[in-house]
């Protein structure tokens, strides 16, 4: 049994990741998958908070209309500064690429894979 290489990459488009992924199908890859990925998990806050009341579920779900199944969550979010507003974020090269190209390949062709994901516009 041959060992296997994954590889994560992130694209700009739905567009970007089909065609690279047209072009890793000649390396015969054991499995390949495209997905949309967000930040923030749930399909938001289906109701207004009043933070004055004190109704307020995590600083995260009122600010970032986020839905979260966990309290750990909630507050690792509240840390992030589009929740809080205090820092501008600083660059951030994930920004604006939500889509996610996962490919699992045999070992000899990994270097192969990486070339044609880079090639495409894959962030790895």
């Amino acid at each position: 049994m041959m060992a296997e290489k994954n590889i994560l990459a992130y694209f700009k488009s739905p567009e970007e990741a089909e065609a690279v992924a047209g072009r890793l199908k000649k390396l015969n890859p054991i499995d390949i998958a495209i997905d949309r990925i967000e930040k923030y998990p749930g399909d938001g806050v289906e109701r207004a908070f009043n933070p004055i009341s004190g109704d307020v579920p995590s600083l995260g779900k009122l600010t970032l209309d986020a839905d979260y199944s966990g309290r750990s969550a909630a507050v690792l979010s509240a840390a992030d500064p589009s929740a809080s507003g205090m820092s501008g974020g600083g660059d951030d090269d994930l920004d604006g690429r939500d889509i996610l190209l996962t490919v699992v390949v045999a070992e000899p062709s990994f270097e192969e894979a990486m070339r044609l994901i880079r090639e495409g516009g894959g962030l790895v």
